[in-house]
């Protein structure tokens, strides 16, 4: 299977087990806290949820009114918020299934703030790392143990070192380090130079090592690693610390 493949397969089983969890929650869970500090259950599942309706949009090839989505979203009841999330996010999956290899292989988008136009890959490796890391901030509001899926951590470190590389140069503060580092992990170079990114092949020498599993690496990069959400096996040593690394991966 193609990455695009493993990717949309990967989406779809995030959605049906996150939709069968989403569907079990009251309106005093949905309005307690959650992983991301400012937002509640319900704002992470709007946050989703509007998201699914602008990349539908997207791939529909249809103009959407991003404002006009996020406050009929901000507006919404958390029970609102929770069922829309479900169908919409429904709707992106199944969008994705339906296209055929030619498209998945040759549609392009412009999405307006990269250089050039991406194809399907970008948008569901995209729309991947926003389930998985904002999954994780639901589930670990209700379980302090939870954890990012393992298979989707994988696929999601693929797309890091490959076409969503240019997330982690948006996302990693390079100059939060006195020194550059090669941070060597899960047999890839974590670059920390004049910009940050993940390579697989020939980052150069290690000048560091970080023992983590692909889920706490994934946490690591979109700022979830937290301390008192680190396993105890998750270790940094060479030129750059873990609190180091978790100051280039602030998260969004």
């Amino acid at each position: 299977m193609t990455l695009t493949d493993r990717t949309i397969a990967v989406l779809r089983d995030r959605h049906d087990q996150f939709a069968e969890l989403v569907g079990t929650l009251g309106v005093e869970q949905l309005v307690g806290p959650s992983g991301a500090s400012e937002w509640r259950l319900c704002d992470v599942l709007s946050h989703l949820g509007s998201g699914a309706e602008i990349m539908l949009g997207t791939l529909q090839g249809e103009a959407t009114d991003n404002e006009a989505i996020w406050a009929r979203w901000d507006a919404a009841t958390p029970q609102d918020q929770a069922s829309w999330f479900v169908e919409y996010d429904e709707r992106v999956v199944t969008t994705f299934e339906g296209m055929d290899e030619t498209a998945r292989e040759e549609r392009t988008f412009d999405l307006g703030f990269l250089p050039e136009p991406v194809g399907i890959v970008v948008l569901a490796g995209m729309r991947l790392n926003e389930v998985a890391n904002h999954a994780w901030d639901v589930r670990v509001g209700l379980d302090p143990e939870a954890t990012v899926d393992r298979e989707a951590a994988e696929v999601l470190l693929e797309h890091l070192s490959g076409p969503l590389g240019f997330m982690l140069g948006f996302s990693g503060k390079a100059d939060a380090v006195d020194e550059p580092a090669v941070v060597e992990v899960l047999g890839h170079g974590l670059v920390i130079e004049e910009s940050v990114s993940l390579v697989r092949d020939d980052p150069g020498a290690p000048t560091a090592h970080l023992v983590a599993e692909p889920e706490s690496l994934v946490r690591l990069l979109s700022g979830r690693l937290t301390p008192q959400h680190t396993p105890d096996d998750v270790a940094a040593t060479g030129n750059v610390t873990l609190a180091d690394l978790r100051r280039v991966f602030p998260g969004y």
